[in-house]
């Protein structure tokens, strides 16, 4: 079975920065797009960013501080979180794409998941 671990979430203070990490084992990721979700305490999972394709996507929220990437030879996938703000605070949730159309930002296009790092940014 594969998995997707995640790490690097923690408690911040505004305007720190925070990389979160995602390491994929047990199955193929490497052929895959990648995304990152979050989960606000009260509110439903929400798109942050993927990579697909050497391509980037982010959500309008988080363009500009954070920054998506991968190591094919490590098979981890990172979110670079700069300027973090309160509204930030989350557990953030790692995923494989299965899709290959325009729907990089739907939940329904990822099947493997990971278990969620928190991330809390307090003012």
């Amino acid at each position: 079975q594969g998995q997707l671990v995640a790490s690097g979430g923690g408690s911040v203070q505004a305007g720190d920065s925070l990389r979160l990490s995602c390491v994929g084992s047990g199955r193929t990721f490497t052929s895959y797009g990648m995304g990152w979700f979050r989960r606000a305490p009260g509110k439903e999972r929400e798109f942050v960013a993927a990579i697909s394709g050497g391509t980037t996507y982010y959500a309008d929220s988080v363009q500009d501080r954070f920054t998506i990437s991968r190591d094919y030879a490590k098979n981890t996938v990172y979110l670079q979180m700069n300027s973090l703000k309160p509204g930030d605070t989350a557990v953030y949730y790692c995923a494989r794409r299965f899709g290959v159309g325009s729907g990089v930002r739907l939940e329904h296009e990822y099947d493997y998941w990971g278990q969620g790092t928190q991330v809390t940014v307090s003012s």
